[in-house]
């Protein structure tokens, strides 16, 4: 039996397997997107030879943010898109996703019909670190910590913006939040997959979200993992995805793979191993790759593994290489989605003359690997 090192042309160092069968492909019907660049899928278009939006003030100004460049989403309010009814207490993470989901749903909220299968699959880091931060600075410093602003506990639960996108657009249909760090995008995929096939529901609304804010920015800073003129940002990007084909779809979504790494001297092999394992359950061949979309171009380190472990799976080959960070700075756990969207967009400005599959890459400093293949309309 053909091992999976072999049909995907990866080196001896990585792991093997047999061969599974080739997955079915889903679809992307829509994006809607929210970053510094704009709220549309052609502001991501050329990430790479776009100029970065003007670093500007952070979030907010009253607060001391670190000396490093900063890409908010500036003029920013969810107001605009949903009037003030139920928006006072919304954060700033719920608010992207929200609008995000809008841009998706062109058509209004979800029928009544349609709306018990159809579900949310969202990818997070830790909620909004924001409202913690406020939440547990009052707790400390009032005269009666028990009189903290009732209206922003809701926003401390990882879920609440799914839960928001749900009720707002009359989404019945599974709900989930995935938390994994740098590859929690990726890792919503895998799960909205895996929901799909068994019939869960009939579409999901799936990518992830991400907001700046002085305290995250601060952990990043102090760290030191990021590059010293690495930029920090924020957004979100929502794909409408669904299992029957549907004319004039954006892309087919193929395999997504993960692999967890603990050693992190082989962290590139894992990645290697990760992109060989949804190259053969996509049926995709390493020469059909043309374009990759990166995760990890701002990390110290990562950067070079993250480029290493492709180079493995495909033969020694780095692809058209997209790095959307240098265009929206580092986003974290909505960084995968971004890097689909980017994909996307590029796609969209500059149809491929055939049929051509891309890969979206993440790894993290936890030893978690994660690869998407994704296939342009044809």
């Amino acid at each position: 039996m053909t091992s999976l090192s072999e049909a995907a042309g990866t080196p001896a160092g990585v792991r093997t397997a047999a061969a599974p069968a080739v997955v079915r492909p889903l679809y992307v019907t829509s994006v809607g997107v929210v970053t510094s660049a704009g709220q549309s899928l052609a502001a991501l278009a050329y990430p790479d030879r776009a100029e970065a939006p003007a670093a500007g003030p952070a979030v907010d100004e009253a607060v001391p943010y670190p000396p490093r460049p900063v890409r908010a989403v500036h003029g920013f309010d969810v107001k605009e898109h949903f009037g003030r009814k139920g928006t006072k207490y919304l954060d700033r993470l719920t608010s992207f996703g929200l609008v995000a989901c809008k841009h998706v749903l062109r058509d209004g909220p979800v029928d009544e019909a349609a709306g018990p299968r159809t579900g949310v699959v969202l990818a997070t880091n830790t909620g909004s670190t924001s409202t913690h931060s406020t939440l547990l600075y009052d707790t400390l410093t009032m005269d009666k910590p028990y009189l903290v602003n009732p209206g922003r506990f809701p926003n401390t639960v990882m879920n609440s913006t799914s839960g928001q996108i749900a009720i707002r657009n009359g989404l019945r249909g599974l709900n989930a939040t995935v938390a994994g760090g740098q590859t929690a995008s990726l890792l919503a995929f895998r799960h909205a997959r895996l929901a799909l096939t068994l019939g869960r529901a009939d579409r999901l609304l799936v990518g992830g979200a991400e907001e700046l804010n002085a305290p995250a920015a601060w952990a990043w800073h102090r760290t030191g993992v990021l590059h010293e003129d690495a930029a920090l940002g924020e957004g979100a990007a929502v794909f409408a995805v669904q299992r029957d084909p549907a004319p004039g779809a954006l892309a087919e979504l193929l395999a997504c793979e993960v692999r967890f790494t603990p050693d992190p001297r082989a962290w590139a092999e894992g990645l290697a191993d990760a992109v060989a394992r949804a190259l053969v359950r996509s049926g995709v061949r390493p020469e059909e790759v043309q374009a990759v979309s990166l995760g990890a171009a701002h990390h110290r380190g990562l950067d070079r593994i993250e480029e290493r472990g492709v180079r493995l799976a495909l033969g020694g080959r780095l692809p058209a290489a997209l790095r959307v960070s240098d265009l929206l700075g580092e986003t974290f756990s909505a960084g995968g989605a971004l890097q689909l969207a980017a994909l996307l967009a590029r796609w969209q400005a500059a149809p491929p003359a055939g049929p051509v599959a891309g890969l979206v890459t993440s790894v993290g400093r936890d030893g978690n690997a994660a690869a998407l293949v994704v296939r342009a309309p044809h």
